[in-house]
Parts: structure tokens; C-alpha cells; sequence
């Protein structure tokens, strides 16, 4: 009597299948993930201008000179292609995504942080979709 050695034809197929169902599964996660971390850089640069505005809002409460960003700040990064304040009262720190090299789901779009010098609180949002935006902005 002849063993039998290998996999029969359907076997292989029902692997096909299964890691054929757990790529379609994987795929779009994946990408959702890759896009988060991308807004998330965004966010990450705006944040490092959180102290140096609060710090220029209590020594001068004059929006135009405190909503400023030093002169060492870190502007741009690898996904993000402009972080910038916008010299109002209450100051918005708006970081913009770049449109080339960024995942679709996070190109062009912005996280922006706004400061109320009255409280000193920070108060993040995004126009990116919710699957996307960084845990910090609700």
C-alpha cells in the first residue's frame, strides 16, 4: 500500500482561503494604523509648542507676540508639512499634514490646538476621520 505524502488539492485551497480572509481583515487595519501615527506626529508637533505659548501668554498677555513660535521650533516633519501658531486670541497652534508620502485618510488634513489664556487650557481637534485622529483630540 502507497502512503500518502503532501496535501491533497482542497487542503490547500482551504488555506488559501483562510489567509486570503485574514488579509482582507488585516489590509484596512493596517492602513488605519499607519494613518494614525502619522496624525499622531502631527499632534506630537504641535504639542512641543504648548510651553513655550503658555510661558509668552503669562509674561505678555498680547496674542500677536505670545502666539508665536520660538525661533528653534520644529515646523515641519516627516508627514506633517507645516506647524504654525496663528498669532490670535485664543491662540491656535494648527499642524497641516503633507499630501505626498501621507496615508490618504490623513493628507491635507490638520490638528489643531487651541489655548484659552483665561484658564490655560489646551483644547485639541482634527478634521481627519475619527478612525484616524490621534487619542488626544476628542
Amino acid at each position: 500500500m502507497n502512503k500518502q505524502q503532501g496535501f491533497t488539492l482542497i487542503e490547500l485551497m482551504i488555506v488559501v482561503a483562510i489567509i486570503a480572509i485574514l488579509a482582507a481583515i488585516a489590509i484596512p487595519q493596517y492602513n488605519d494604523y499607519t494613518a494614525r501615527a502619522q496624525m499622531t506626529e502631527a499632534y506630537t508637533l504641535a504639542a512641543g509648542l504648548k510651553t513655550p505659548v503658555a510661558e509668552a501668554f503669562a509674561q505678555d498677555d498680547d496674542a500677536t507676540k505670545s502666539c508665536a513660535a520660538p525661533a528653534n521650533a520644529v515646523t515641519k516633519g516627516k508627514y506633517v508639512a507645516s506647524v504654525a501658531p496663528d498669532g490670535k486670541s485664543p491662540c491656535a497652534i494648527v499642524a497641516t499634514m503633507g499630501t505626498t508620502g501621507v496615508n490618504s485618510k490623513a493628507s491635507g488634513k490638520t490638528v489643531t490646538l487651541t489655548f484659552t489664556p483665561g484658564t490655560g487650557a489646551w483644547v485639541c481637534s482634527t478634521n481627519a476621520a475619527a478612525e484616524v485622529k490621534p487619542k488626544a483630540c476628542s
